[in-house]
């Protein structure tokens, strides 16, 4: 990556030429397929969620942004107002449908889990601002509004933002008892994008290197850089947020995708630890820091490969209820069937 690096900068710097230009979009395609925004192929699944183990639902709604984590068609959600549930929020290149197993394993667990659909191209403050109206609406719905947010990846950095007091010091999320999860999100800024924040060079770029990354990665491409105050000047919770489980995933030396002579040929490695770090809030009072060797995508789980690191952290932290000795067999099952 380093190299990488290296040859953008010299493009950018140099007289710019048409083959200058052609560099430095090659090399902005690089290193951001290296942050995490393209995947492996991924199949739709429709399938609805098996609520055998849930309490049954009362109540039928649609809110806007929220659904079953699948990808049907059909965004209206089944809750039980009763209970306390869970709203996953997808990172870069995601879906509700990315999420379904995982919610699986929360509904097996007695659990309601639903998942939070957004336009990773969109600004991460105005999608932060989406979530936090869809849980207010949720809310409404419930009787004792406990709610966890828990969000992966770029879906962290928006997770957090929903719940941070606003430039007025209020919130509309002030009534709820809120819990927040953050998982492998770049809160000190995504390295490999650095240069997009880097504003002498937009003008010695004359105005390519923006377009250029404006092109790769939407209206977030200078929120997402280590310059920009979405990173640089976060604000404290909201008082609601009762507690607060960060996880951080030391992914170096991880496969996702391995050929048949089980050699690596996809890298499981998107951000360092250092990446995940924010010193700013770190040492926040009712955050909580859990750091573990896990892939980038193997810690929320994906085909062939289950999140049993993720579940045991969270069953630690008594997010996710411990499952019963008696159905640890049935919990073995259902991981085959999932994955």
């Amino acid at each position: 990556m380093l190299k990488v690096e290296i040859k953008m900068f010299t493009a950018i710097t140099s007289r710019l030429s048409k083959g200058h230009i052609s560099k430095l979009g090659l090399c902005l395609i690089v290193v951001l397929f290296l942050a995490g925004c393209v995947s492996s192929p991924y199949v739709k699944d429709t399938q609805p969620i098996d609520r055998a183990k849930l309490n049954a639902s009362d109540v039928t709604v649609s809110i806007p942004n929220l659904s079953s984590c699948t990808d049907s068609l059909d965004k209206s959600i089944e809750i039980d107002t009763t209970s306390p549930l869970t709203v996953l929020v997808h990172g870069c290149n995601g879906s509700a449908g990315r999420f379904r197993s995982l919610a699986q394993l929360y509904a097996f667990h007695g659990q309601q889990a639903f998942c939070f659909n957004y336009d990773d191209r969109d600004s991460l403050e105005d999608t932060a601002q989406k979530l936090a109206v869809a849980v207010e609406e949720l809310a409404k719905v419930t009787k004792n509004q406990n709610i966890t947010i828990a969000g992966h990846s770029m879906g962290g950095l928006v997770a957090r933002k929903a719940v941070e007091k606003d430039d007025h010091g209020s919130n509309i999320l002030s009534d709820q008892n809120l819990e927040l999860i953050t998982i492998s999100a770049p809160f000190s800024g995504i390295r490999a994008a650095k240069h997009c924040g880097i504003k002498p060079l937009h003008w010695l770029s004359l105005g390519v290197l923006p377009g250029l990354c404006w092109i790769i990665t939407g209206d977030n491409w200078y929120e997402i850089t280590s310059s920009s105050d979405f990173i640089n000047d976060p604000k404290p919770l909201i008082p609601s947020v009762k507690s607060y489980l960060k996880i951080v995933t030391n992914e170096e030396n991880t496969c996702r995708r391995f050929n048949k002579s089980g050699n690596c040929i996809e890298s499981d490695f998107v951000f360092n630890v250092a990446e995940q770090n924010q010193p700013i809030f770190d040492d926040y009072a009712n955050m909580t820091r859990v750091q573990v060797d896990a892939g980038h995508v193997e810690i929320v789980g994906y085909k062939d490969v289950e999140p049993r690191k993720l579940l045991s952290i969270l069953q630690d932290q008594g997010m996710i209820s411990k499952t019963p000795p008696e159905r640890k067999a049935e919990l073995e099952r259902l991981f085959a069937d999932l994955y």
